[in-house]
């Protein structure tokens, strides 16, 4: 089981797109156990998109959570968390947002 952070973009990003403790807790628990999961963003730094189900809906009206994780000596990083019911994909500018989060995670090891 590996270590998963929630950044403080992460808690706040989540606060806005409405996912509840319980949610938060099953990003982190599936994560914990597969940090690998999701798929690779392209242009986004490593970045991994992640489904994860709403409280009684299936995955894929629910949150894409956004994580980093580079080896497994480090943790996984949320980075933060989109209601697929309010945004599709990341917009541009959101990707460079990541991507840079990503590298600053990577330059603070």
């Amino acid at each position: 089981m590996h270590t998963v952070v929630e950044t403080p973009a992460y808690l706040k990003a989540a606060d806005k797109a409405g996912m509840s403790q319980v949610e938060r807790e099953a990003a982190v628990s599936l994560l914990a156990n597969n940090p690998e999961s999701g798929d690779i963003i392209a242009g986004g730094g490593g970045v991994r998109k992640v489904r994860v189900p709403k409280q009684g809906q299936g995955k894929s009206g629910g949150y894409r959570v956004l994580t980093y994780y580079m080896t497994e000596n480090e943790p996984v990083f949320l980075i933060s968390v989109i209601n697929k019911s309010k945004q599709a994909n990341l917009s541009d500018g959101q990707r460079a947002i990541v991507k840079e989060a990503a590298k600053e995670i990577r330059d603070d090891r």
